[in-house]
């Protein structure tokens, strides 16, 4: 059910890394990684607050460097490849995928 706690992980592996998809709140207060939620899919998402508006990719640019951040990967390893104006977004993070769900486990 949407809204519920889950136990599977808001990635999955690719050739080159991982996809991740994250439920972006602009305007949040304070740039943080909140956990994770299911969708109405049963899909799980990484909950993320930034304090910028969603204006001029600003909120876009806050979350890319705030994963960044958390997943102690460079910023250019983390792009959007999907959802670039929507409040969901699918982020390509480039780098060694066991590493790199071990890195999001460790975030939830």
């Amino acid at each position: 059910m949407a809204g519920q706690p889950t136990t599977a992980l808001p990635c999955s592996r690719t050739a080159t890394g991982i996809r991740l998809k994250v439920r972006l709140t602009p305007r949040g207060g304070s740039d943080v990684l909140a956990g994770i939620r299911e969708d109405e899919f049963g899909q799980a998402q990484l909950l993320g607050r930034v304090g910028s508006p969603p204006v001029d990719g600003a909120a876009n640019a806050a979350l890319i460097k705030l994963v960044a951040k958390s997943l102690r990967v460079s910023k250019s390893a983390v792009t959007i490849a999907a959802g670039e104006t929507a409040r969901v977004k699918v982020l390509n993070i480039l780098g060694d995928p066991a590493s790199l769900e071990r890195a999001v486990e460790a975030l939830i």
